[in-house]
């Protein structure tokens, strides 16, 4: 009896959770992890890039002038800031690192030159470095502390305009050839690792650009603002200036007389939007003033929309409230507020066209213009139930807006609100709430590959999580899902970088870089998606490399005699634990090693599964008495994604209640050259039958009776010249199985992902065809 024959091509349903893994259509996926579909295809997922040449230049960092060899003071900062110096942070001299790994008067660091060293002090005021033995070379503090905002500066001429980054304190721009980060200004910021940065621009009439910031921290009640507050800040030019303290530079809604400021005012605002020529504000912090100390009441508005007049948002009476006139005869111009017949707080807004679209937190809403300059909005209800629960997670279309809800992917089309997630109707309870982890998903939409981006935090992972560890990828155009593994806390866009050339694109080798050099998403002033990490690294998203770029570095390292080595990596935000799979445990790739030689040897520029977490600050690896001794001084680690990829349950003759046998499958695959040191690019395809969860892998090995490797090669074959040359291969793997079902896993085992020539290969399904044959029903 001849094999039955079915091809499952092209593939575009995706992940798809909301119905038995035997009932979903023959191209999804009941698990789809480090993968996603791409017009027709399954692709492995996007790599990054480093911002600049090197680690140093990706993250965020300040200059403190050129070395002395004398103390040099770090930054002034805040009192809820001090000590300014913390263990995890870095300095830099040349190419020197010194890592900051205790703290006191007078310690050391750890040097990556013998003949350097930096000493710190974190009891003086101001914190100090000094350096002896390096040359008068530029210092630079890397404070290590979480991205938190990303924006774009409409400055400057055509798809060239600057990136700016904000921490929890400072911020920064990205400037130079080959660039780097530097600071902004001398503005700092107090709030804490919840704090995310709402940024716009603004365009007066008169031609004056101004980019307006705020963290929306805050302190509520009497005697505030406090010392730990953050007013909103904007920038004009390249100075940073406070809208709180002063009449020309406030956002004072009603005039007086008071000594500190011309009336009651607004402290913050969780958004901040320009429409139709007017700034607005929604979700207010606003302070009564009501003595002439400038001390007041802080009350928070949750459901108020405030707006300036029809001009610019600087001018001096540009928020007075109607009929209202202050002591120097400036008459209201049009300011006012509006609140929503709700009590729920404003969570988001996005624009769709020229309407503003208001997310509250189980409802949304419309601020609609009337064109009346007395009361220019009115408020819309659009819908009852669903509304957004993460600030940043609201992705603006042409036609509709994406947010995360807490019951769902909402998607809005300024008439109605639906659910968009119905294959993965699940998942949304998977995003962490408690500790307020609903506040760190934040989206960012790709234009090149047609896909929406979220980043958010399982409450599957690790308890000692505290950042994004997933990312949720909706292609838009076939309506697909997929998750990916990361930690990204922010997203945002990037038109500065040069064209990537060879010396540049590091870390990647040749294998790992799989873009053609007219590839227009390397060329310069490309629109391109950067994000920012827990430690300050920013990098760039590139869909053409097949690794993670080195974004977290190492601050210390402890040997023990059975070979088992603890990394120090603040904030590492890695997991020890398998959740969804066997294969999901998280693997690291360290380079830029520095230290004793036989540190060097075993460690640079290998692979290591994360043996166990000791903390949210340390892990372990497991060298298998390899290392047992040796000095550390410095290094970076990458995370190693695997491709996890779970196909439905099938058996082309449920119909007829029997059961299937599958002879092999043909895989057409994308080619990938073959890798180096010898090893071809390839993947396990494991196999599972009957609805089972049993390993026919594992079971054979156990049992010894397995047959054949289940390894998919995705290199040409040595046996077929013809194949180097050909861009699809069609490569066989031989199962000889039977079951009610049977079931596909693709995925890199523990050896290939030890093995960075296989790990870090870039990998593409475009199609399979399974030989099969119906068998006996099931009670025969």
């Amino acid at each position: 009896m001849p094999f039955d024959r079915f091809l499952i091509s092209p593939i575009n349903t995706g992940l798809q959770t909301n119905t038995r893994p035997w009932q979903i259509l023959d191209d999804a996926f009941s698990y789809l992890q480090n993968a996603y579909v791409f017009r027709g295809r399954v692709k492995k997922r996007f790599g990054s890039l480093l911002m600049g040449t090197s680690p140093l230049q990706s993250r965020l960092r300040i200059s403190l002038g050129n070395n002395t060899n004398a103390a040099m003071n770090l930054p002034a900062n805040t009192a809820s800031h001090t000590p300014q110096l913390a263990l995890g942070q870095m300095f830099s001299l040349g190419a020197d690192t010194f890592q900051v790994y205790q703290l006191g008067a007078g310690v050391a660091t750890l040097s990556t030159n013998a003949g350097v060293s930096a000493v710190i002090d974190s009891t003086a005021i101001p914190n100090t470095v000094t350096f002896t033995g390096g040359a008068a070379s530029p210092v630079y503090w890397y404070p290590s502390l979480p991205v938190m905002g990303i924006t774009q500066y409409l400055t400057g001429a055509v798809n060239n305009h600057p990136t700016y980054a904000f921490d929890t304190e400072f911020v920064y721009i990205f400037s130079g050839s080959p660039g780097s980060w530097s600071r902004s200004g001398t503005a700092v910021w107090k709030g804490n690792n919840l704090n995310y940065f709402w940024a716009t621009n603004w365009t007066s009439v008169a031609g004056d650009l101004i980019l307006f910031v705020s963290n929306f921290n805050y302190t509520l009640g009497a005697g505030v603002p406090a010392a730990t507050d953050d007013p909103i800040w904007y920038l004009n030019g390249s100075t940073w200036t406070p809208m709180l303290g002063s009449t020309t530079d406030g956002i004072f809604f009603l005039p007086g007389g008071g000594a500190v400021a011309a009336g009651p005012f607004v402290q913050t605002a969780r958004i901040i939007v320009p429409f139709r020529n007017r700034l607005v504000l929604l979700n207010t912090i606003e302070n009564n003033n009501s003595s002439t100390t400038g001390t007041g009441t802080a009350t928070q508005y949750p459901n108020r929309a405030r707006f300036c007049f029809n001009g610019s948002p600087l001018a001096v009476n540009a928020w007075y409230e109607p009929n209202q006139v202050d002591a120097s005869g400036n008459v209201a111009k049009g300011g006012g507020f509006l609140d929503a017949y709700t009590d729920e707080q404003i969570i988001s807004a996005q624009f769709i066209k020229d309407r503003l679209i208001v997310y509250f937190e189980r409802s949304t809403w419309e601020l609609a213009y009337t064109g009346s300059e007395i009361l220019p909005f009115i408020w819309n209800k659009l819908n009852t139930e669903l509304g957004s629960q993460s600030t940043f997670s609201s992705i603006p279309f042409d036609k509709s807006i994406l947010t995360i809800g807490n019951t769902g992917v909402h998607g809005c089309n300024g008439s109605n609100v639906l659910r968009i997630d119905d294959k993965i109707p699940d998942e949304i309870f998977e995003f962490e709430s408690k500790a307020n982890g609903n506040l760190r998903t934040v989206g960012v939409r790709d234009y090149y590959n047609e896909l929406a981006i979220w980043t958010f935090v399982s409450d599957l992972e690790e308890p000692t999580q505290t950042y994004p560890n997933q990312v949720l990828i909706y292609n838009y155009k076939n309506d697909s899902w997929a998750l990916f593994d990361d930690c990204f806390t922010f997203f945002g866009y990037f038109e500065q970088q040069q064209d990537t050339t060879w010396a540049s694109s590091a870390p990647q080798t040749w294998e790992q870089s799989n873009y053609q050099w007219n590839n227009g998403n390397i060329q310069a002033n490309q629109r391109q998606i950067v994000a920012g990490n827990q430690q300050g690294y920013v990098l760039r998203l590139a869909d053409d490399i097949s690794r993670n770029a080195a974004s977290l570095t190492i601050t210390n390292m402890a040997f023990a005699a059975s070979g088992i080595v603890t990394l120090t990596i603040y904030n590492h935000n890695l997991s020890a634990t398998a959740v969804e799979t066997p294969n999901d445990m998280d693997y690291i790739y360290l380079e830029n090693i520095t230290g004793s030689a036989p540190v060097i040897a075993a460690l640079n520029n290998t692979i290591f599964q994360v043996w166990t977490v000791v903390n949210a600050n340390t892990i372990t690896i497991n060298t298998f008495g390899l290392l047992t001794s040796g000095t550390f001084t410095g290094g970076t680690a990458a995370r190693v994604s695997n491709v996890q990829i779970m196909t439905k349950q099938f058996n082309p003759y449920v119909d007829q209640d029997r059961n299937v046998f599958i002879h092999r499958i043909d895989f057409l695959v994308q080619n990938v050259e073959a890798a180096q040191n010898g090893q071809t690019a390839q993947i396990t395809v494991d196999y599972f039958p009957s609805s089972s969860d049993v390993s026919m892998i594992a079971t054979g090995v156990e049992s010894t009776s397995i047959m054949g490797t289940s390894v998919l090669e995705t290199s040409p074959y040595a046996l077929y010249p013809l194949e180097v040359y050909q861009e699809t291969l069609t490569h066989p793997v031989y199962f000889q199985t039977t079951g009610t079902f049977v079931q596909f896993s693709l995925y890199f085992n523990n050896f290939q992902m030890l093995t960075p020539e296989i790990a870090f290969a870039d990998f593409e399904l475009q199609g399979f065809v399974m030989y099969t044959k119906p068998t006996a029903a099931r009670l025969q």
